[in-house]
């Protein structure tokens, strides 16, 4: 799955939840992590990290 970074330790992952895709915002804080919401659109992404400070991490392989 697709997994982005964003600024102060934010974190949105594309999860299968309930047979029905989701946004996951987590942030680490401190060294822990921290569910911030499950959101079903990138418009609920928004309002916990600008969309434009994400970054996406692509695994390359070995």
């Amino acid at each position: 799955m697709s997994v982005w970074h964003g600024p102060r330790g934010i974190e949105v992952e594309v999860i299968v939840l309930d047979q029905r895709p989701r946004f996951r915002v987590m942030q680490t804080v401190h060294g822990r992590r921290y569910l911030l919401a499950y959101c079903s659109r990138v418009q609920e992404v928004a309002q916990h990290v600008s969309l434009a400070d994400l970054v996406e991490v692509i695994d390359f392989p070995a």
